[in-house]
C-alpha cells in the first residue's frame, strides 16, 4: 500500500558557487544542499539518483541504457523504481515489448511530470539562493582573512 504521507524533505545538487576566489585557499571548496522527498518517519522516497535514473530513461528509453550510464546494475535501477512507484503509488514508466525496431522503456505522464517539477525546483532554489550564498561565503572569506 502506498504511503499517502510523504514530505519534501531535501534534494542533493550543488550550486555553482566556490567559498573564494580562483587562487585562495577556499578556491576548491562548494556548498551542497541535500533534499529528499522522505516520508512522515525519514524515509527516503527519492532522492538525486533516483530523479538522474528518471531522467536517463526519458533521454535513453532503456532502463538497461540509464543504468549504464549512471554506473549502476540493472537490478539496482528496477530496485530503485520499484520502491519509489510503490511509495508514490504512481507508475512513472511504461514499457513497449520490442518487435522489429525493438522494446523500449519512457517515462510515463506522471514520470514525466515529476522529473520537470523536480528540474524546475532546482532551478528555482538556484536562483532564489543566489544572493544568500554569496553572502554565505564572503562571511566565510571575512573570517579567513582575519588571521
Amino acid at each position: 500500500m502506498a504511503c499517502p504521507y510523504f514530505y519534501l524533505f531535501a534534494f542533493i545538487f550543488y550550486l555553482s558557487f566556490m567559498a573564494g576566489p580562483k587562487g585562495s585557499k577556499y578556491y576548491d571548496i562548494f556548498l551542497k544542499q541535500q533534499l529528499h522527498l522522505v516520508t512522515k518517519d525519514e524515509a527516503i522516497v527519492i532522492n538525486e539518483e533516483g530523479f538522474t535514473l528518471l531522467t536517463e530513461i526519458k533521454k535513453q528509453q532503456s532502463i538497461v541504457a540509464a543504468s549504464r550510464s549512471m554506473g549502476i546494475s540493472y537490478r539496482k535501477a528496477w530496485g530503485l523504481l520499484r520502491k519509489i512507484e510503490y511509495v508514490l503509488g504512481l507508475q512513472l514508466v511504461g514499457k513497449h515489448r520490442g518487435g522489429k525496431t525493438g522494446g523500449k522503456t519512457d517515462l510515463t505522464q506522471e514520470g514525466i511530470e515529476l522529473t520537470e517539477a523536480y528540474s524546475n525546483l532546482k532551478r528555482d532554489i538556484d536562483f532564489a539562493g543566489h544572493d544568500l550564498i554569496k553572502t554565505f561565503f564572503n562571511r566565510i572569506n571575512k573570517l579567513s582573512n582575519r588571521k
